[in-house]
């Protein structure tokens, strides 16, 4: 695709030709939507009505048509086909997620007042001529919410897999429990939330935090995710960062006698699992609710950063080690990641966990490999599923300059051309290890962005240089600031107050 300077699209498209003139839409305009269109035509009139107005009434000859076409098949489960004339639009995918990414190519094709959530006057709405043909690189495609570090309310979790959605991101990954704080219902064990969605502090603010979603909220996300092609993959961390858990219910820890409270601090808690039978019959049960509440095919079970401290220090650990002929209490990590994807497995879903120095996963396991890409490498080579995660290029916890002011994260630097050359699948790879690579996905993890205004602000605009690299097989970082530079103007109709380069936020 040669460049096209006034059609600034992000991500960019696979092929694109533009044409002269303009086709405009007013109240008018109706919308043909064929068999199987009709959830992508109601996303299209549910986007635009609150900026333009304007309704798209189904009509038999709507100059507007969206189309389920088979002949689009080469294309995948996610590319589409769009053709814009003075007198027509016609959207064309050979499935209905297909529909859905061209619906959002529209959406940037208008201009930006449109996207705003509130009416705007005076504005005429007008779609370029073009030829689109397009279809993604990687089909996970995806951001990590961390709502366990701070609680973001659900209006906003909503909010954020909008942002994710105009992107062509198809995966929420959100984090939902951890050592400072429990954010789901189950049933079964209600101080899950009542204690360990509480906290006293953060890293020694003196401020308490709260908060949990209810089973009606989170089925809601999953709905509302689903009409946008964004499926929520939900985190229960297990063996490590455990914490909250164990704060509620002190029986599944190591030292079921001593009493523990959420952690208030950041980093990583000694606090673990214990590897007894009550541990194993809690984690089924809450993967049971788990799966009841989240319909993806995936399910994250952490599996990292879990120290041994507790596990040689304890005899109940040393004795199923023994029973279970491991040579010590470095192998039950392998053995209790093992026996919870047994489980997970025999309710019909796929195990996710993180990759972590030194640890191999069992073989179910699809990993996200954080350290480093050739941890990922290595483990495609042993015949893994990946969805390349290196922190060095995907954790947007991470400052985005050493400019005085920006805000504080951890330690190091992620600028936006670092986000940008995160490549998932680099071309010195071996072929055997690039077919393991499902994609990529943005980590936010919460230590230090409390507020949606903070997380927006660490996001954008490198959560956009990552969208890229996912779906556009073409790299070319000029082109791509270019249509960055006038893809912020989208962004500011969204009210999305993300770094520019041009101004550092105050202290």
């Amino acid at each position: 695709m040669s460049r096209h300077p006034e059609v600034p699209l992000v991500p960019r498209p696979d092929s694109m030709t533009v044409q002269p003139g303009r086709f405009t839409l007013d109240d008018r305009t109706a919308l043909r939507a064929g068999p199987g269109a009709e959830d992508a035509a109601a996303l299209l009139r549910e986007a635009l009505a609150p900026a333009t107005g304007i309704r798209l009434p189904p009509a038999p000859d709507g100059r507007i048509v969206f189309l389920l076409d088979p002949a689009l098949g080469d294309l995948g489960a996610e590319g589409y086909g769009l053709t814009v004339s003075t007198e027509a639009v016609v959207l064309r995918a050979a499935r209905p997620e297909g529909l859905l990414r061209g619906v959002q190519t529209l959406r940037q094709l208008l201009p930006p007042a449109s996207l705003a959530d509130g009416p705007r006057r005076g504005t005429a709405w007008t779609l370029p001529c073009l030829r689109i043909t397009d279809r993604p690189r990687f089909g996970w495609r995806g951001a990590m919410l961390d709502v366990a570090r701070h609680h973001q309310p659900a209006a906003y979790v909503r909010r954020f897999v909008d942002l994710l959605a105009l992107h062509k991101l198809n995966v929420l990954h959100l984090h939902l429990t951890d050592d400072q704080g429990w954010r789901m219902p189950v049933p079964a064990y209600p101080r899950l939330t009542e204690v360990g969605g509480r906290r006293a502090e953060s890293d020694g603010n003196g401020l308490p935090h709260e908060g949990s979603y209810s089973r009606a909220e989170l089925v809601a996300l999953v709905a509302y995710a689903a009409r946008r092609g964004v499926a929520v993959v939900p985190e229960i961390e297990m063996p490590g960062h455990a914490r909250a858990a164990l704060a509620a219910y002190p029986h599944l820890g190591n030292s079921p006698g001593t009493r523990l409270q959420p952690w208030t601090r950041w980093g990583v808690c000694e606090n673990v699992f214990g590897v007894h039978d009550a541990v194993l019959d809690f984690c089924r049960t809450v993967l049971d609710e788990v799966t009841d509440v989240f319909p993806a095919p995936y399910v994250h079970l952490g599996g990292d950063e879990c120290p041994l401290t507790e596990w040689r220090a304890s005899p109940a650990a040393g004795a199923r080690a023994a029973a279970e002929g491991l040579p010590g209490p470095a192998a039950l990590h392998g053995w209790f990641m093992r026996t919870v994807a047994a489980h997970l497995t025999s309710l019909g879903r796929r195990p996710l966990a993180w990759s972590d120095t030194g640890t191999e996963l069992p073989a179910p396991f699809t990993v996200l490999p954080w350290r480093d890409p050739e941890h990922g490498r290595r483990a495609a080579l042993r015949g893994h599923d990946v969805i390349m995660a290196p922190f060095r290029s995907t954790y947007l916890d991470y400052p985005q300059s050493a400019d005085p002011g920006e805000p504080r994260g951890q330690d190091g630097v992620l600028d936006l051309r670092a986000a940008y050359d995160n490549d998932p699948a680099p071309a010195h790879w071996e072929p055997e290890a690039v077919r393991h690579v499902l994609g990529t996905q943005a980590q936010l993890w919460t230590e230090y962005a409390s507020t949606p205004a903070q997380l927006e602000y660490l996001a954008f605009p490198r959560l956009c240089a990552l969208a890229e690299t996912a779906w556009s097989t073409h790299r070319d970082w000029p082109d791509f600031l270019h249509r960055l530079d006038r893809h912020r103007t989208r962004l500011a109709a969204l009210g999305v107050r993300g770094r520019t380069p041009h101004t550092v936020p105050a202290p």
